[in-house]
């Protein structure tokens, strides 16, 4: 079986194992997955969805995160970890969308890592999921999972995985497929010990095939 022949069955299992592939995070609009994103960084989807009906009722518009300040913004999002650079990106990042880009948050990877504290994995995500173009999110779940499926070379480095999946999933499945990865990283392909025996893909899992009854890292 070819990477692409794989990459298929991928798809194709996840599709009838979790037919709704939504993002985890909350959000309204554009702006709001954006800071989202940044704040999942190092912290969990579930913690930043409890953090963020407040900070989005204090800070409802662009213009009300840039008229505040790191301090406050602080204040709401402390439980994220790392709140003080958090709090720093979303306030410089606020301040660059309504000064470069009349406020408007921007389509396309390459601009959108502009912003501070906007990396590919975040820019991937706004991508997919605010404008419907191709995006490869290259989290945790991602690399892990499409490293013991035997799509990506084993690679830890989301530019690499991601450059890998681009090659062999087709665009228009690329973005819902990361989504499914989340949730069968979730649920059964763990980071400590996956439940092999219960995955819709062990048929096919490279790593599963070639060690059915050993611990796979």
């Amino acid at each position: 079986m070819t990477k692409k022949q794989r990459a298929l069955a991928a798809v194709e299992a996840l599709k009838k194992e979790y037919p709704d592939a939504q993002c985890s995070l909350t959000y309204k609009e554009p702006l709001q997955l954006l800071i989202a994103t940044r704040l999942s960084a190092q912290c969990t989807d579930a913690r930043v969805n409890m953090v963020t009906p407040a900070l989005f009722k204090r800070f409802p518009t662009l213009d009300s995160f840039c008229e505040g300040s790191e301090e406050e913004i602080a204040t709401y999002i402390h439980s994220c970890g790392l709140y003080k650079t958090k709090a720093r990106d979303i306030f410089a990042m606020c301040q660059k969308l309504r000064s470069d880009f009349n406020g408007i948050v921007p389509d396309t990877i390459e601009v959108l890592t502009t912003l501070p504290g906007v990396g590919r994995k975040t820019a991937n995500l706004v991508v997919g999921d605010i404008y419907h173009k191709p995006a490869i999110v290259a989290d945790t779940h991602c690399i892990r999972i499409c490293g013991r499926l035997g799509l990506t070379d084993g690679t830890k480095d989301p530019r690499k995985v991601e450059n890998q999946l681009r090659a062999i999933l087709p665009p228009d499945e690329s973005n819902s497929f990361c989504h499914r990865l989340v949730l069968h990283g979730r649920a059964v392909c763990n980071a400590r010990k996956p439940l092999c025996e219960k995955c819709c893909m062990n048929e096919f899992c490279k790593t599963n095939l070639q060690d059915p009854k050993g611990d796979k890292k």
